[in-house]
């Protein structure tokens, strides 16, 4: 059924297609820097010249984005992200002639794909952090009938270095009612889609399950700094190893150290719990986000496996230093 609020984002749309104005960004605002660009468009820095405001503008190219896209990202972001740990809109939106413009809130700190280190991945209390963070972010929207469908590290914007205050963004996936079934090959994509794949004409409701998979992948990926299958398919190894374990531990009598798919041996029985409760095979009997706060205050990480992590940063950190002040000599600076 839809919600009162996707019913009401539709009408908001309808109502801002006859206001939006055309307007020459240059006039208006001094932009600085490109923040971060994708299949969308691009997001920009830019100063509002008159107040002096530092806001994220994001460009649609209008030759691929439909209007009525845009402003029901522009809308949704506006109106119905007011959690702390969403991206809000700013209440300007406009037309050039080869784009749409809206403007956003700006995290400067870049996003959480920056932070994470391949093959070791961040500080479990920062990954724990960004976990609370990102599950009241989540409720919220699930709250109001909507399902974001596209959470990945590219998509968590940092407002600081520490993962203190983070932001879910990038609604242009995010609906509440029914859509077209999309399979694409990533751990990110839930088991349920794999239906769709070579079938293009499939329609189904759109679920919060589909971003509790998505965001039990990313815990993963914070933790470790991989991913624990290229892709969620029956074909795929790794997958299967996972729901021969998940199988496996389903009797009454079967404790999770019963019999350990190899990816997830690094994990406390804590965390193994909370990835078999958001990526459950079955959607229906998957756990919402806001029960994976439960999970949150304890180890997530074996003793011998945040040792060797440590060890890993270091080096890591070493390797950084050494290149700068390499780069520092290679200018002549001391």
């Amino acid at each position: 059924a839809t919600s009162a609020a996707t019913r009401l984002l539709d009408e908001m749309c309808h109502l801002t297609a006859q206001s939006l104005t055309a307007l020459d960004t240059k006039e208006h605002f001094r932009v600085l820097k490109l923040l971060g660009e994708g299949s969308y468009g691009k997001v920009m820095l830019g100063v509002h010249r008159k107040t002096g405001t530092p806001m994220a503008l994001k460009f649609f190219p209008r030759d691929s984005t439909s209007l009525f896209s845009f402003l029901r990202e522009y809308n949704l972001s506006l109106s119905f992200c007011t959690h702390p740990s969403l991206t809000r809109a700013l209440g300007i939106a406009y037309s050039t002639p080869s784009h749409y413009v809206f403007a956003q809130q700006a995290s400067l700190f870049g996003d959480l794909y920056d932070v994470i280190v391949p093959e070791v991945g961040m500080e479990e209390g920062c990954c724990q952090r960004v976990v609370s963070q990102l599950c009241g972010a989540l409720s919220h929207l699930h709250s109001l009938g909507f399902v974001h469908r596209d959470l990945k590290p590219e998509n968590v914007f940092l407002c600081d270095a520490a993962c203190r205050w983070v932001k879910l963004g990038d609604f242009g996936m995010a609906r509440g009612t029914r859509v077209p079934e999309v399979w694409y090959s990533s751990p990110y994509c839930p088991p349920e889609a794999e239906v769709a794949k070579g079938n293009e004409d499939m329609w189904v409701s759109v679920e919060p399950s589909t971003d509790s998979w998505a965001l039990g992948i990313l815990i993963y990926a914070m933790l470790s700094g991989s991913l624990p299958w290229a892709e969620t398919t029956a074909e795929n190894r790794s997958y299967q190893k996972y729901t021969e374990w998940f199988d496996s531990t389903r009797g009454p009598d079967d404790g999770l150290d019963v019999w350990m798919a190899p990816q997830f041996a690094c994990f406390t029985p804590l965390a193994c719990s909370l990835f078999q409760s958001l990526l459950d095979p079955r959607p229906r009997l998957r756990a919402g986000p806001e029960e994976a706060l439960a999970y949150l205050g304890g180890d997530w990480l074996r003793e011998k496996e945040r040792a060797r992590l440590d060890e890993e940063r270091k080096k890591s950190r070493g390797k950084g230093v050494m290149r700068k002040v390499k780069e520092m000599e290679g200018r002549g600076e001391r």
